[in-house]
């Protein structure tokens, strides 16, 4: 996600670049609304930030208050009605744009609130980040949006950070566990915030501090505000410094990069073996492999050539092509790896298919021997806190121990580094952190099965059959373009 409040400054562009450097947490879907202070536009489709925008698109698009959103679905499918900002208009008339990160457990619940109040989307929505948008226009209407936020937002349980905006204000907030990054910059002429710190830094904003857990702030002519809806019990999510940021940004003070190159180093004491190359799985695995190599003092290389436009592609691959599978991103370098010893470093073993066909491949290259390493510790536990894993029984390591896993993906020897050890590399005091994917140990409690699940809303009964508040706003159209073209593009 991705805000900024910037008086005469190009903020679609600012936005455009922000998401840019955001890319990677979300590759299904890409919006930004853009307020002039009358009117509010938004722009969003299906695709990566440079497949939904283009220059004509982005000088349409005036005002000094934007909000960013590139989409990485864990409730709701991959609809171009679910992708974000999504859009509401209070009963008062004025508009609300609105970008989560996160997931929420308790959105059953908001969902026959909403249902109550007549605020399901009619569009066929179905995301809890709508349904807080929903809930947040209706309760606008009385109050005004600051006053409806710190009455919402409370009542929210689950990972999410806010960022939305009426005609005139920017406001962020952050839950109470401080689940997932946010941060807040400073710009010459405005302010910022956004999931990383790299993305401050791709538009020029300076970083000033950390979005609180439990914060709402808000941004408007009169400056910043700052106000608390919920005391802060922080539980950052540990995963984000094994895969989800870029290693070029700092969360809770400490460098990504240098955590994951720590982790390495902790890997290698924990797990040493005779080996002739350090590799790494790029480009998640490359510092832990630097790591593991500074420790070990085993040579460090680059055996794999990844494909650096391999992302989410909309061209199904045919059988032909879909069997060669993992050398669409991959592909070894093998005067590197014939007749060699391997450690190869990884981020992490979900269901374990791609380091079975990796080994696989390095083999048929000529490795002599292929030992994996794995900088994070097993994943035994489903995320609910806005990581799309598999499902408990589809993980490798909730059914098999080491050596099953080991024998499983064929290598010759398999190392995870121990929780201790990246929880010490992270610089976080344990009770600050969330684990529970490694440790089953859910620091926000979760609801019955039923009650929970990416396409919980698709299968609610009613869901996108109400009545909602009118969304002319939503149609106001780009310069150059017409009505149906500001909200979906053919």
């Amino acid at each position: 996600m991705f805000g900024v409040w910037a008086p005469g400054e190009e903020v679609a562009k600012l936005s455009y670049y922000g998401l840019y450097a955001l890319q990677h947490r979300g590759q299904e879907a890409a919006g930004i609304s853009v307020s002039d202070g009358s009117q509010i536009v938004v722009f969003k489709d299906l695709g990566l930030v440079s497949q939904v925008f283009d220059e004509q698109v982005l000088s349409s698009l005036q005002g000094h208050i934007a909000v960013g959103h590139c989409r990485y679905s864990t409730t709701g499918g991959g609809s171009w009605e679910n992708a974000q900002p999504t859009f509401r208009t209070t009963a008062a008339g004025s508009g609300l744009a609105l970008g989560h990160n996160g997931n929420l457990v308790n959105t059953a619940e908001l969902h026959e609130r909403a249902r109550e109040l007549g605020v399901i989307d009619r569009r066929g929505a179905t995301t809890d980040s709508d349904l807080v948008c929903g809930l947040l226009a209706a309760a606008a209407a009385d109050k005004g949006i600051e006053a409806a936020a710190t009455e919402l937002l409370p009542t929210l349980r689950g990972a999410f950070c806010l960022v939305f905006a009426d005609e005139t204000t920017l406001y962020a907030a952050r839950d109470p566990h401080g689940v997932r990054p946010l941060v807040l910059g400073r710009l010459e002429r405005g302010w910022v915030v956004a999931s990383e710190t790299a993305a401050l830094d791709i538009v020029g904003a300076s970083f000033v501090r950390e979005v609180e857990p439990g914060e709402l702030l808000a941004i408007d002519a009169e400056g910043l505000r700052s106000s608390r809806f919920a005391g802060p019990e922080p539980k950052g999510c540990v995963f984000e410094y094994v895969y989800l940021a870029r290693p070029d940004t700092t969360i809770a003070g400490r460098s990504v990069h240098a955590t994951r190159v720590e982790i390495g180093r902790r890997l290698a004491e924990e797990h040493p073996v005779e080996a002739d190359l350090v590799i790494p799985v790029p480009e998640s695995g490359t510092p832990a492999a630097i790591g593991y190599a500074q420790a070990s003092g085993i040579p460090y290389g680059s055996g794999l050539v990844k494909n650096a436009y391999v992302g989410r592609t909309f061209i199904q691959p045919s059988q032909t092509i879909r069997q060669l599978g993992i050398r669409l991103k991959l592909n070894p370098l093998r005067d590197v790896i014939r007749g060699k010893r391997l450690v190869v470093v990884d981020d992490s073993i979900v269901r374990g298919n791609t380091q079975r066909a990796l080994v696989r491949m390095l083999r048929e290259s000529g490795a002599l021997e292929v030992h994996v390493r794995i900088a994070s510790p097993p994943v035994r536990w489903p995320c609910f806190y806005g990581i799309d894993f598999a499902s408990r029984a589809e993980l490798i390591a909730n059914g098999l121990d080491l050596e099953g896993v080991r024998r499983s993906i064929g290598a010759d020897s398999l190392g995870y580094v121990s929780l201790d050890g990246l929880v010490a590399a992270s610089e976080q005091p344990r009770s600050r952190l969330c684990a529970a994917c490694f440790d089953g140990e859910y620091p926000i409690p979760l609801p019955d099965d039923a009650l929970i699940g990416k396409h919980l809303l698709e299968g609610l009964e009613g869901a996108g059959n109400a009545v909602t508040a009118p969304v002319s706003r939503m149609s106001v159209p780009p310069a150059g373009y017409g009505a149906e073209d500001a909200v979906r593009r053919p």
